[in-house]
């Protein structure tokens, strides 16, 4: 029997396999797994590009007859429904003769939820859904989507040491350096939407592509939160609720500027915050969190959780998660 610290240890490596697929597993969510044999690794895989083979189907093709007896470490629940690209991954695995499945989550598909730890079990596996916290973080974007029936919601936010994310002028100045500036390309070339704000788009004319080599093509697509029309290339959102309408998307990274960032938080429709700061101050300028202004960083610690705290060069990255899930303009918590 393996012990609950190795579970998770093993959770935490099919969890790291999940960056491999993630945004090409779309409109699939970015699972990984793991097979184990005696302590040793005899399978492992993630979601394929396009969402086909799943992360249990790669991994069992790898071990072959290893599998039988082993156990299997994965993200998230095997999916019960067959779909028109292939079978189930819990009729795979319960063919595979596994002696254990460690799920990181449940699935909340009412197609799988709770049948494809069944079938295993049926199959004669024993089976645990552990509450993984990084299985949890890397599926964010897809546990939204199923569970609140809209994209999961990046805020990221570059401001000075004095909370500013530009002069008052509004004329545009580089916060960071370049190591926090490639992070953020990094991040764009993780989600399936990129927005800003109307008053952004007219003054800055941003590209919001992903200028990483080697991942150009990755840059997502372009959203403008504006009560007037879009121009060519971008898609129009008349308020941040109307998200729930992107029915094809599951992640959407909000990039300013301040009035948006403060619509999203009050809408409480913010399910993770990055928060690049810079050692310089600008003395004065337009606050990064809108009307909010310098009362966030008080709230932050109050109603958020830091996740992740990072150095990225001279500047720092904080990321948070809300405690809450209460819309903040009902109880000033600004959350989702």
């Amino acid at each position: 029997m393996e012990s609950e610290h190795a579970d998770s240890r093993w959770l935490d490596a099919a969890a790291a396999l999940c960056e491999r697929a993630i945004p090409a597993s779309l409109p699939n969510p970015p699972v990984g797994a793991i097979l184990v044999r005696d302590g040793i690794v005899v399978g492992r895989g993630w979601t394929q590009p396009g969402g086909r083979p799943h992360a249990e189907a790669v991994a069992l093709q790898q071990a072959g007859e290893l599998a039988a007896g082993a156990t299997l470490y994965v993200t998230l629940e095997p999916c019960a429904h067959r779909g028109t690209r292939g079978p189930a991954c819990a009729d795979l695995a319960s063919a595979a003769g596994l002696a254990r499945v460690v799920v990181g989550v449940g699935d909340p598909d009412p197609r799988t939820a709770g049948e494809g730890a069944a079938r295993l079990r049926n199959a004669g596996a024993e089976v645990a859904i552990l509450d993984h916290e990084a299985s949890g973080e890397k599926l964010a974007p897809y546990l939204v989507r199923r569970q609140l029936a809209r994209p999961f919601v990046t805020l990221k936010l570059a401001v000075s040491a004095d909370g500013f994310i530009a002069p008052l002028s509004g004329e545009p100045v580089t916060i960071t350096g370049p190591i926090a500036r490639a992070h953020v390309h990094r991040e764009r070339a993780r989600c399936d939407a990129i927005l800003v704000g109307g008053a952004t788009l007219r003054g800055d004319m941003p590209r919001l592509d992903v200028r990483l080599p080697g991942l150009e093509d990755r840059s997502p697509q372009r959203f403008v939160l504006s009560a007037e029309p879009a121009p060519d290339g971008w898609t129009r959102v008349a308020a941040p609720s109307a998200i729930a309408a992107l029915t094809d998307l599951q992640h959407i990274y909000v990039e300013g500027g301040g009035k948006t960032a403060e619509a999203f938080m009050l809408a409480g429709l913010v399910d993770r915050l990055m928060l690049y700061r810079a050692p310089r101050e600008l003395g004065a300028g337009i606050p990064g969190f809108g009307g909010i202004g310098p009362a966030m960083e008080g709230l932050l610690a109050d109603t958020w959780r830091c996740i992740d705290t990072r150095r990225l060069g001279e500047d720092s990255l904080s990321v948070y998660r809300p405690l809450f899930n209460k819309p903040a303009n009902q109880s000033r918590n600004l959350g989702a």
